[in-house]
């Protein structure tokens, strides 16, 4: 379970004179295992993934992240990258659990096609496959043309062909509508026209 300096020394408080002390001790058993300051998690073998809007938020996985997550390419990754909005920066937090990553995306576009997860009894918040895809291309040089972007999704990102093709292309639609980007206005264009030859 992940809990706050604050929110545990407050219950230490209710049983030991220096709280604070106390924590350094349980941290130091085992007990606690600090994420970032101010945070600190119960388990030590958690999914990472379970962690990263307490780290830094709003936020919610995405980009390769959740692509793998949702299996929809081959590699497995090592930071787990979130959306944000409004932060004019890349957020980077290297942790004992892992490498976080924080990169914007519109605020427009940023509550839509998000999901609440459970794991472990657990919930966190993650982006569709649609969504996903269209934060890595919103994030991506300007690509400029359909070989470019069909290079990009099947050879760059590795994803099979077939497995796009079962994406919902109406979500995709109106989502790249939302990003006002020419990777997402070629991606639009795309799908409309394989949604026409399937």
């Amino acid at each position: 379970m992940i809990k706050s300096a604050f929110q545990i020394i407050n219950e230490l408080s209710q049983t030991y004179k220096s709280p604070k002390n106390r924590l350094m001790y349980l941290e130091k058993n085992g007990v606690y295992h600090k994420v970032v300051k101010g945070l600190y998690e119960t388990e030590r073998s958690v999914n990472p993934v379970l962690l990263a809007s307490a780290v830094y938020g709003p936020s919610y996985v995405s980009f390769e992240s959740a692509l793998s997550f949702w299996n929809l390419i081959p590699e497995k990754v090592l930071a787990v990258t979130s959306a944000t909005f409004n932060k004019n920066r890349t957020k980077r937090f290297e942790t004992d659990f892992g490498l976080f990553l924080y990169r914007d995306v519109p605020e427009e576009v940023f509550p839509f096609e998000v999901y609440i997860r459970t794991e472990d009894d657990r919930t966190f918040l993650i982006a569709g496959k649609e969504k996903s895809l269209c934060d890595i291309l919103y994030r991506e040089e300007p690509l400029r043309s359909e070989k470019r972007l069909r290079e990009f999704l099947f050879e760059n990102l590795r994803i099979e062909e077939s497995d796009f093709d079962l994406l919902d292309f109406s979500v995709v639609s109106d989502l790249c509508g939302l990003y006002k980007s020419t990777n997402l206005k070629l991606l639009q264009n795309f799908v409309q026209k394989k949604g026409e030859t399937l």
